[in-house]
């Protein structure tokens, strides 16, 4: 019986100064209140090249990055991922910190 491969799936990770989070809420105005892996709540900002093209929902996986000035309050929301990739993310440990 032949052994069945696991589809591939492509995941990004985070790099320096990223954070994985899990919307709470969605504020209106591209912005969406955050849970940071790091125990603060955040006010995540939509870019404009993500706001056309990728749609934000309240317990949705996303990879934020502080912002310089006010970082433990804002951050901007870099990548949101599907639910097979926030499931591979799971599978795989990486949300442990988020989801405990």
């Amino acid at each position: 019986m032949a052994k069945k491969e696991e589809p591939v799936i492509r995941v990004r990770k985070p790099r320096e100064g990223e954070l994985f989070g899990i919307v709470i809420n969605m504020l209106g105005g591209g912005r969406a209140l955050i849970m940071c892996e790091d125990d603060r709540e955040r006010i995540g900002r939509i870019p404009g090249s993500m706001k056309r093209f990728i749609w934000v929902r309240a317990g949705d996986i996303v990879l934020v990055k502080p912002w310089e000035i006010e970082g433990e309050r804002r951050c901007d929301i870099v990548w949101r991922y599907t639910k097979i990739q926030a499931d591979w993310l799971r599978k795989r440990g990486y949300l442990k910190k988020l989801e405990s």
